[in-house]
């Protein structure tokens, strides 16, 4: 099972970026995924999760309206739509694969993670 992550970048606050996350080597349409992130000095946390339909997502409380996750079975690819990006936003970005459903916030119950991509924010 591979996951590569995508799409990090610089921006200037208020801006916006996509961040995708290209599976392989496993039947992408079977798992929920995840994002995560973890900033310098902070423990990774729950950005957001949508089920392996595509039909329920969740978010972290502070990125409701902000964030919208995506995925596109056909492409095995999730993605993640970051808009007014604020600087408090700059972090590593991870997707991840959760076979249990469960506590989709808890990043034990992922089982395989991309490598991550970075997202800073200038203000």
């Amino acid at each position: 099972v591979q996951l590569q992550a995508s799409g990090g970048g610089l921006v200037q606050a208020g801006g916006s970026l996509r961040l995708s996350c290209a599976a392989s080597g496993h039947t992408f349409s079977y798992y929920d995924m995840g994002w995560f992130r973890q900033a310098p000095g902070k423990e990774r946390a729950f950005v957001a999760r949508i089920s392996r339909s595509g039909d329920t997502t969740d978010y972290a409380d502070s990125l409701k309206g902000q964030f919208t996750i995506s995925r596109d079975n056909a492409k095995n690819t999730v993605y993640l739509q970051m808009n007014n990006l604020k600087p408090e936003d700059t972090a590593v970005y991870y997707c991840a694969r959760n076979p249990y459903g469960g506590n989709y916030h808890n990043p034990r119950w992922y089982d395989y993670w991309g490598q991550g991509t970075l997202v800073t924010v200038s203000s």
